[in-house]
């Protein structure tokens, strides 16, 4: 839908012509597609009039036709057919596509595009394949067990929707060769070991030699390893179990 895409300006990683993220670099041009996380189009039933591929997301797009005849992208759940109804509303039906509060969702069930904040849009569980499962409800919370293996609280207003996040295969994918990569806008990593002690804190030594430090550092000198989250994050407190450790960390 024209009215719903723009192009997506390049900027490779800057920001004021100072690199801010690394590793990009040229890419094929884009199309954004304008997605509602909000699902904020309440009562008003739609039909799946399509579904589409997004080059901005990993997951695929479902267009919506709705009853009043505009038109919206949401994310495309796993299992959703042309030509099925879906609706957003405190009393929608437990079905997948439809998004509803978690108040309203029981224990078990699986939800995806989760609100942090009640009308802000879903902020979590948005990638491809990603699913949460709604664990409990106490105290005027509920318990969400998210993809990280993180317990986590919400409010009961906050909105989800049912279901996985689709294009479940694109975790296993191969993308076949470097050039693709490329395509997609991501440059070669090199590694800091490789580079040289003023490029790169690990760099540096005769042949190959060890990181040399008492814990591995980004290229600007920051811990790389063990806990980096901030101390007074403003959702410390809605966190029950924290995710779970990599393999790096001891």
């Amino acid at each position: 839908m024209k009215n719903l895409m723009s192009i997506l300006p390049k900027k490779s990683g800057r920001s004021l012509g100072k690199i801010t993220v690394r590793h990009q670099g040229g890419r094929r041009k884009r199309k954004l597609r304008e997605i509602d996380f909000k699902r904020d189009k309440r009562n008003i039933g739609g039909m799946v009039e399509r579904i589409e591929y997004s080059p901005n997301t990993n997951a695929d797009l479902a267009l919506i036709l709705y009853e009043d005849g505009e038109r919206r992208y949401i994310l495309a759940p796993d299992g959703i057919e042309v030509g099925q109804k879906i609706i957003a509303s405190e009393k929608a039906p437990l079905e997948v596509g439809n998004a509803l509060p978690l108040a309203k969702i029981p224990v078990g069930k699986t939800v995806h595009n989760i609100e942090i904040k009640p009308g802000k849009g879903g902020q979590m569980v948005k990638s491809a394949g990603a699913a949460a499962l709604v664990k409990g409800k106490e105290d005027g919370w509920v318990t969400v067990s998210l993809p990280s293996g993180e317990l986590r609280r919400f409010k009961p207003e906050c909105f989800a929707t049912i279901g996985q996040v689709g294009r479940v295969e694109m975790k296993t994918q191969n993308l076949g060769k470097a050039g693709r990569k490329r395509r997609m806008g991501i440059r070669p990593t090199v590694r800091g070991v490789a580079q040289s002690p003023r490029a790169h804190p690990h760099g540096g030594g005769e042949g190959r030699s060890r990181v040399g430090l008492k814990y591995p550092k980004t290229v600007y000198g920051k811990p790389a390893v063990g806990k980096t989250r901030k101390k007074n994050k403003y959702s410390n407190k809605l966190i029950i179990e924290p995710r779970k450790k990599g393999p790096h960390v001891g």
